[in-house]
């Protein structure tokens, strides 16, 4: 069945679950706000449309993610519970999410990264930039860049419209999800609302209770024209989830957490555009806060934290053979924790970047200068190329990236006054740094397109968690002689190759039928310098096989998807946990059109496989649910 499988995976390709991933040649993509065409940047980009996320088995944007090629995501829960994202073996906070051009990573913790303000209904697309990019996004750009772009600030929409989009389902183990939306344009306003729901008991866990989530995401946004070159536009957006964690951070027996994460997300732009240049000012205020027990006679972790921004960005099109932009970026981030303690840490950054067009030739380079409160001054140089040659596109680059540690890595239970076991932060970590380089190419056919990229990454003072001991903890006082910890140090160096393919056949067979068929395979092989293995950054999947069916005939659509995942083999006696060599996990999604309307069934995890991502997170079996929705142009 593999075998079949990956050949799938060659003789199929990447044009778009019937244009809801786009063709690369057609697409601009928004490179740190600034409009550039995809097959000009010289990395491999992958564009998502938001009209996906209604056809396939999925309740939650990490859902969607897990089945987009190149992207591993790991779940601890399903539905949007918690996951980490990981492009090209890079987790935590290596991988850099924005929504609308500006970062929403979290600086309590990478595990937080999953969790996205944003309702499905108010997304446009999703692009997703593989490798290295923080010359042009920012720090934590290591293994790549996940940039969400809303509908309203997409661009102002100047045609008169008006959408509704609205669903429900349910199914077993208390299953019950909504979503509506409410889109309108004209000259005078673009605005959107939204409102995300699921709900569940959950299937029974180790502890014989329930893996239960709700998660509930409202956001809305809105974008002016003050006159004919400027705009303003807002977006607000709360999101709250409240889910059993049990075993998400630890693998002991007496672990049944539960844990809520409640996001507060808040985004001013100001625009002037004109002949071909524009200025651009961005205000961000995010507040998450963190409410953590691990067991009921534990003592609740609870955790505050705050991020604010402001940026400008300054971009020009000379119409000719270069295109530019410049920017300024401040930044503070904020933590209150009566476990981590309270802290907080400011960051600057001056950043430039530049295209030059010659002939089929395209030269990208870019230079981020920043500086940190925690690892001080750096220099991030990037450069791409891309030369068209017929129907191929050949690209390569090389860059830099640099992470510091978050507040968890830094600080996690050094406020308590002891602590028997878990994880302990470590406030000496220095930031990792890295570089990266990458060839690859895209060949493209109307109905055809196939991509292959090689890539290589050394990353060195990387920060990981460890198994250690008292003694090898340098600030212990308030540890156990005897306890056993997971330490955050920094790995002397990680060497990460990697080969991805990607492919697409998108075909109108007849009047009445088409067929699109994504498929991906991605092989990842790290290797450390420390004798003691690391835990996260190791624990990525080697193979890496994703694949995505959609068939439409008359009024009846039907989606399948899957994955292929091998890695290596871990396992923890004392909760009788074991994360297996690999595993195959198939969806199915079937649904007939009424007018405006569609009622479905779904599928997943239709081989009722017993799974995890991570060690003793267990991942649900299969689960049956169905609904209907309604779409009103």
């Amino acid at each position: 069945m593999k075998k079949i499988f990956f050949l799938l995976i060659l003789f199929t390709s990447k044009k778009g679950f019937s244009q809801e991933i786009k063709e690369l040649e057609n697409v601009n993509i928004t490179n740190s706000q600034s409009i550039q065409n995809n097959n000009t940047t010289g990395k491999n980009i992958t564009i998502v449309d938001g009209k996906i996320f209604e056809k396939l088995a999925i309740s939650s944007i990490d859902d969607l993610l897990k089945y987009t090629p190149g992207i591993e995501i790991q779940q601890r829960g399903p539905a949007g519970s918690q996951a980490d994202i990981i492009i090209r073996g890079g987790t935590f906070q290596q991988v850099l999410v924005l929504i609308d051009g500006v970062k929403l990573n979290d600086p309590i913790t990478g595990h937080f990264s999953g969790y996205m303000p944003i309702t499905p209904s108010e997304i446009e697309r999703i692009e997703i930039i593989k490798g290295p990019a923080a010359a042009m996004y920012g720090s934590e750009a290591v293994g790549g860049v996940i940039n969400i772009i809303s509908k309203t600030f997409f661009k102002f929409n100047n045609e008169k419209s008006k959408k509704i989009t609205a669903g429900i389902s349910s199914g077993e183990y208390g299953l019950m999800s909504a979503n509506a939306g409410f889109y309108k344009t004209n000259k005078k306003i673009n605005f959107s609302v939204g409102a995300f729901s699921n709900d569940a008991d959950g299937q029974i866990l180790r502890s014989n209770k329930r893996g239960y989530y709700h998660n509930q995401t409202f956001s809305g946004s809105v974008n002016i024209p003050l006159n004919s070159s400027w705009y303003a536009g807002i977006q607000s957006s709360y999101d709250k989830r409240g889910f059993a964690a049990e075993n998400f951070y630890t693998t002991y027996k007496s672990d049944t957490a539960n844990e809520k994460v409640n996001t507060w997300w808040n985004h001013l732009k100001i625009k002037h555009s004109k002949n071909n240049t524009s200025d651009q000012i961005d205000f961000i205020y995010k507040k998450t806060t963190d409410y953590y027990l691990y067991n009921p006679i534990s003592i609740a972790n609870e955790n505050e934290s705050n991020l604010t921004r402001a940026q400008f960005i300054h971009s020009k099109s000379t119409q000719k053979k270069l295109d530019y932009i410049y920017g300024l970026l401040l930044e503070n981030k904020k933590i209150i924790s009566n476990d981590r303690g309270n802290h907080s840490n400011n960051h600057a950054a001056v950043f430039g970047s530049a295209v030059y067009h010659l002939n089929k030739l395209n030269i990208n380079g870019g230079l981020r200068l920043v500086n940190d409160q925690n690892y001080g001054t750096e220099v991030l140089p990037q450069l791409n190329l891309s030369y068209q040659w017929n129907k191929i596109t050949f690209r390569g680059g090389a860059g830099k990236s640099i992470r510091a540690a978050d507040f968890t890595e830094r600080y996690n239970n050094y406020n308590k006054v002891y602590v028997k076991s878990g994880s302990i932060g470590n406030p000496d970590l220095v930031a990792e740094k890295s570089w990266s380089y990458e060839i690859g190419g895209d060949y493209l056919l109307a109905d055809f397109k196939l991509s292959a990229t090689g890539f290589y990454r050394n990353q060195t003072s990387l920060i990981d968690f460890v198994n250690a001991g008292y003694n090898d903890i340098p600030r212990n006082q308030n540890l156990d002689l005897n306890g056993k910890y997971a330490f955050a140090k920094n790995i002397k160096t990680v060497n990460t190759t990697g080969i991805e393919i990607e492919a697409n056949y998108s075909k109108k067979i007849s009047k009445n039928f088409d067929i699109t068929v994504l498929a991906s395979a991605s092989f990842l092989d790290s290797k450390t310098s420390d004798s003691i293995p690391s835990y996260y950054i190791l624990s990525h999947a080697n193979k890496l096989l994703q694949q995505t069916i959609l068939l439409h005939y008359k009024k009846i659509q039907a989606s399948f998807n899957s994955i292929y995942k091998e890695r290596s083999i871990q396992q923890a006696a004392a909760i009788n946990a074991i994360n297996g060599k690999s595993y195959w996990l198939c969806n199915m999604k079937l649904q007939y059109g009424i007018n405006n309307a569609n009622v479905f069934l779904s599928l997943n995890n239709i081989g009722n496989i017993r799974y995890s991502d991570l060690l003793g997170s267990w991942m649900p079996g299969r689960w049956l649910s169905g609904g209907f929705s309604v779409n009103i142009n």
